[in-house]
């Protein structure tokens, strides 16, 4: 199955399954946002508890916030969101579609890139366990040549975005012969500046003076905040304070389901150290966030860090944890050394100091912040493309016997367990499999189903994610023993209702994700 059609199907799955379902449906839906259903709303909860406990619980130096979406207009003034905070915008003359001319750029290399990667497909199954895919990358001329071809388009491309050059831009499209995906044609406007930020009314008052922006990051609320953690907190440096939070783009072709989204959420946490020392925490905090990516099950494969070719005008240096989702490697997390310029910037602005005074310096000085920001929705995107399969039934010799799968994380899945009775219509058996579900219900996320035949209802909660289905039959009555079914393995085993929390609390605890 191709890419293409993986996508489609995952996004179908979302819908039918109850993960996640177009804004405002009955009124044909609003482009670029999504409500997220009963079994999406609970894994990604699951994924911001994560997030959470890894980053907060587990730090004694990183706090918790919640800052306000509405902020002073000014903080944007001094983060450089009013001035700079611009994406590279062109139209289609025939489609009148419109388009980020970067991405354009960005898809025509990702286009040759495919290229690369069908040769290497296609030489992994001539030469089979003896190809050296390194060795056939590094001499095979085609792919030389290629590769090269996508790094000066790369270089060209960062430069252009790095000096505001939007004339060479446009050149680029038309060199590069780049076409309108939904008319064919190559009939370009110029590519001028669009800032992204959402603006609104501050009650009454009309005018620049009543102005205010919906966030586009939640990073600035934790700069404007430092000073008052850090004196409530009493911390030292290095300390950090991290935050989950929406954050609002006007984005001008948000696409790929919810990848690129105009209303989505954050995980960020600002990490302030002693100025001088940030090549080292940098390359811890890389560190620590691909191995949290990789404890949830995502493969190396899938992973991979991406340096960034333009840097942003706060950085010193930045680099993206890359996953593979369905329509190849994008950014997932960013990991950014942001220097003094946020506190600097808004402690010009302001005229109050945001400084720190290290004892054992003796002296005040302004941090140095190491960024970690992840995007909430990506995350989730990230996690169920990798989940969601299609095999064989285990133990069947039936090449048709097939199921879909959401192979998640057991203490990342939205319902821990099913109670599902053998037969709905035998009172003696609903009531006791409620009686387990009422039981269960006070430890975990746990589902009662009674809506079909076992062997349908085993197949939904396959599709939901959930690691085991409890089935009460009559010799529960009897014995007050059940039968436990494994999600991934499809055993089943038969156990006392009583060790029926514990067996799964051992498995579903988020606590497995920290061994």
């Amino acid at each position: 199955m191709s890419q293409q059609a993986d996508f489609k199907k995952l996004i179908a799955h979302c819908k039918e399954y109850g993960f996640i379902y177009q804004s405002s449906e009955v009124y044909d839906g609003l482009s670029a946002v999504y409500d997220y259903g009963p079994y999406g709303v609970e894994l990604k909860n699951n994924l911001k508890s994560y997030w959470w406990k890894s980053m907060v619980q587990m730090n004694d130096n990183i706090v918790g916030l919640d800052s306000a979406i509405f902020m002073h207009p000014k903080t944007w003034k001094a983060s450089g969101h009013v001035d700079a905070f611009n994406d590279p915008l062109v139209d289609n003359k025939d489609s009148k579609k419109r388009y980020r001319a970067d991405v354009l750029i960005e898809d025509y290399m990702a286009k040759i890139e495919a290229k690369i990667n069908k040769d290497v497909v296609k030489a992994k199954k001539r030469f089979g366990d003896a190809f050296d895919e390194k060795q056939f990358r590094e001499t095979n001329g085609r792919i030389i040549e290629r590769q090269k071809n996508i790094d000066a388009i790369a270089a060209r491309l960062a430069k252009a975005m790095t000096d505001g050059d939007m004339a060479d831009l446009k050149a680029q499209l038309e060199e590069y012969g780049i076409a309108c995906e939904v008319s064919g044609s190559k009939n370009w406007t110029e590519v001028r500046q669009f800032n992204l930020m959402f603006s609104t009314q501050l009650g009454n008052i009309a005018g620049e003076e009543g102005k205010l922006y919906l966030r586009p990051e939640t990073a600035q609320g934790i700069f404007v905040n430092y000073l008052n953690v850090q004196k409530s907190t009493r911390q030292k440096l290095p300390f950090g304070i991290a935050q989950i939070g929406k954050a609002f783009r006007n984005e001008i072709t948000a696409r790929q389901f919810i990848f690129r989204m105009r209303e989505f959420e954050q995980m960020e946490m600002q990490f302030f150290i002693r100025p001088g020392t940030q090549k080292e925490w940098y390359a811890h905090w890389k560190e620590s966030r691909m191995n949290w990516h990789k404890a949830i099950g995502h493969p190396e494969t899938k992973l991979r860090f991406h340096d960034h070719d333009n840097l942003a005008h706060y950085a010193d240096a930045a680099v993206d944890i890359q996953f593979d989702f369905p329509f190849g490697f994008k950014e997932l997390e960013g990991i950014h050394s942001r220097t003094d310029f946020d506190l600097g910037a808004h402690q010009e602005l302001s005229g109050k100091k945001l400084q720190y005074f290290d004892p054992e310096l003796n002296e005040n000085y302004v941090p140095y912040v190491v960024e970690t920001s992840i995007g909430a929705d990506r995350m989730f995107l990230a996690t169920m493309s990798h989940a969601l399969i299609e095999e064989q039934v285990p133990g069947s010799d039936d090449p048709n016997n097939k199921r879909d799968v959401l192979k998640l994380h057991p203490a990342l899945a939205p319902i821990k367990c099913a109670i599902l009775p053998l037969k709905k219509n035998d009172e003696r058996l609903v009531a006791k499999a409620k009686d387990v579900y009422k039981k269960l219900s006070l430890s975990f996320n746990v589902q009662y189903d009674d809506t079909g035949s076992i062997g349908k209802l085993y197949r939904r909660q396959d599709a939901i994610g959930t690691p085991f289905c409890v089935t009460v039959d009559f010799e529960a009555l009897d014995d007050d023993t059940v039968t436990i079914r494994e999600r991934d393995t499809l055993n089943q085993e038969r156990v006392s209702i009583d060790k029926l929390e514990g067996i799964i609390r051992d498995k579903v605890d988020m606590k497995q994700l920290f061994v």
